[in-house]
């Protein structure tokens, strides 16, 4: 099969290689929920330094475990450039602090590019300084979520 295995980094991102699986992260998304943490400690270490370890697991289960990342702050492709499915049909739920969170074949438009995604949260009060991403920095960050 043919395909790249680079994962497009969005601006301020950064890439980690693993086995069969590259994940990105943006740190200007990450709302800190600790599913990558409690899913799989061996690869989302914070105490270590790189904190990404994709080659700590197996590559699907590392992707089963970033596809918990509610804001979308990390992503994955696959090895033959498989990038993460879309949801379906798209789920759109309102979090206890305020965020609007997006599962499905999503088209985001920032300030900059128009994104495609798999997941976000969007801001609720749009007071965010990450627009249209939430990153609890208005009134409906202050409650806790």
């Amino acid at each position: 099969m043919t395909g790249s295995t680079e994962v497009p980094i969005p601006e301020g991102a950064r890439a980690y290689a693993g086995d069969g699986i590259t994940v990105t992260f943006e740190a200007g998304r990450c709302l800190h929920a600790g599913e990558c943490v409690r899913g799989l400690p061996e690869v989302f270490g914070t105490a270590g330094r790189p904190w990404i370890r994709p080659g700590g697991a197996p590559a699907d289960l590392v992707a089963q475990v970033v596809r918990r990342c509610p804001s979308g702050a990390l992503q994955y492709r696959l090895e033959g450039g498989h990038p993460e499915e879309p949801t379906h049909p798209t789920e759109i739920s309102r979090s206890s602090s305020g965020g609007i969170a997006v599962r499905g074949d999503l088209v985001v438009h920032t300030s900059g590019e128009v994104r495609t995604e798999t997941r976000a949260v969007l801001c609720g009060c749009g007071t965010t300084r990450h627009a249209p991403y939430c990153d609890h920095t208005g009134p409906c960050g202050t409650t806790a979520g």
